[in-house]
């Protein structure tokens, strides 16, 4: 005996139930929205620069602007960059871990104006910067051995790599980006400033 089916009131004749259709497309659109925003971030914040070794990718940040113009200008200049001493070297993955833990916390504490008015290494950097002094310069210097210790960092007493502590407010700005001309031209109303 032969017996006719009827789909369900339950479902569609494509199988789906109702009212699942505009659900997805919502999620599909919030999603599409975050990885369209994730994309405009990402070029704001020159993302891919990240992914280099260039000194100039600090400068990303304008609180850096001394630390690279006193880096330009020191002897580190001609045989260092940046990720040479403020990256451990020990393993890749060690390296990339480092780099990209250290520049969350670096986008979180800029990005929330929290940056404070002398720049100083954090207590995570303290070990990798003093690691990566003896790996450059223990067969040059007998004195390398007094770093060694835990109670004193090489820049107690070299403190010339970056130049003299400063704050932020006294910063010359000497690379400060160009900006576009905010607000109203006052030579166009005839008055004034």
């Amino acid at each position: 005996m032969l017996t006719e089916s009827r789909p369900s009131s339950r479902s569609t004749a494509g199988g789906r139930r109702p009212g699942v259709r505009a659900p997805l497309v919502a999620l599909g659109a919030l999603l599409g929205a975050v990885a369209g925003l994730a994309l405009v971030v990402a070029r704001i914040a020159n993302a891919a620069s990240y992914l280099s070794s260039s000194p100039e990718t600090c400068l990303n940040c304008h609180v850096m602007n001394d630390a690279f113009s006193t880096w330009q200008r020191s002897s580190h200049a001609r045989a260092a960059v940046c990720n040479d001493c403020h990256v451990p070297h020990a393993n890749p993955v060690g390296t990339w871990g480092f780099k990209a833990a250290d520049g969350l916390r670096h986008s979180a504490v800029f990005t929330l104006r929290r940056e404070p008015q002398v720049l100083r290494l954090s207590e995570g950097a303290r070990p990798v910067v003093q690691a990566n002094c003896l790996r450059c310069h223990a067969d040059r210097f007998a004195m390398v051995r007094l770093a060694a210790s835990s109670e004193r960092a090489c820049w107690d007493c070299h403190d010339n790599i970056h130049g003299p502590v400063r704050s932020l407010s006294a910063s010359p700005h000497l690379r400060r980006p160009a900006l576009p001309a905010a607000g109203l031209d006052w030579t166009q109303e005839g008055r004034n400033p």
